[in-house]
């Protein structure tokens, strides 16, 4: 790695996906006020992330269902409500 071409916060941080509680350690300059342990026993920066490739959809090859029916039928009141006022 070339010297002096990093900013002088680039350090090692936990990463925790929320949605599987996989953690990753990887080099960042990301903020962050928490910390959490590693397994070799050094407390590291924590960032939480609400989606990574433990959980995205594409790299775990799951499909999740969301709510769209529910979503479609308050758009759809929307607009009807809008119409209604003209």
């Amino acid at each position: 790695m070339k010297k002096d071409i990093h900013p002088d916060n680039y350090r090692p941080v936990i990463f925790l996906d929320n949605s599987s509680e996989e953690k990753f350690l990887i080099s960042s300059t990301v903020e962050t006020e928490k910390t959490s342990k590693w397994t070799d026993g050094k407390e590291y920066p924590l960032y939480e992330v609400e989606i990574s490739s433990a959980s995205h959809p594409f790299y775990t090859g799951q499909e999740k269902v969301l709510d769209t029916a529910g979503r479609v039928e308050r758009f759809r009141a929307r607009v009807a409500a809008a119409k209604k006022d003209k």
